[in-house]
């Protein structure tokens, strides 16, 4: 029944929006094309504005990676995440979603082609890359963009969310799936 409920949402989610969106702003008078313009040029200079910072965080990840500190992270905690059910494989998956999407998308394609789409660990792996975000990522391009230096909570905050998704997606696997 569950996944009935969940597939039926997923048919029909984007069509939904696709014609509630312009159905609600044309109720509100909104002009959509004008306002979706506006946003396509605030958009196109933010991405400007960020570039500096996406270079400087993807060499930070490419030297992380290549130094092999990404491997001895993974042989250090890996019995750790045994206790909490997640194989080790998941590791190098779960560390690298903070840093980089990319690298994290680059990780889940390699543990499907591994294990397969349909393994415990396949499963897993796309439940962890859908449940957390890349933290790290955001506060040095975004947080950089507009020029804040002092992050606050957002580091810790950020981080405890990843935790809470990575965990959230061991226990749903195991639970919809072993």
């Amino acid at each position: 029944m569950f996944e009935r409920v969940v597939n039926l949402i997923s048919a029909y989610a984007i069509p939904v929006l696709i014609l509630v969106i312009p159905l609600y702003a044309a109720l509100k008078k909104v002009k959509v094309y004008e306002v979706f313009c506006e946003g396509a040029v605030d958009g196109f200079h933010t991405a400007v504005r960020i570039i500096p910072f996406l270079v400087a965080m993807l060499v930070a990840i490419g030297i992380f990676r290549a130094s092999g500190a990404m491997d001895i992270l993974v042989k250090f905690f890996s019995p750790l995440t045994r206790l909490f059910g997640m194989p080790g494989e998941l590791l190098p998956l779960a560390l690298m979603k903070s840093l980089s999407g990319s690298g994290a998308n680059g990780l889940l394609t390699d543990a499907l082609k591994t294990y397969g789409p349909d393994s415990l660990i396949g499963r897993m792996a796309s439940i962890m890359a859908g449940s957390s975000e890349t933290t790290f990522y955001v506060i040095a391009v975004y947080f950089g963009a507009v020029g804040v230096r002092k992050t606050r909570h957002a580091v810790p905050a950020g981080l405890i969310a990843d935790v809470a998704g990575i965990l959230a997606a061991v226990w749903i696997a195991h639970l919809m799936f072993s």
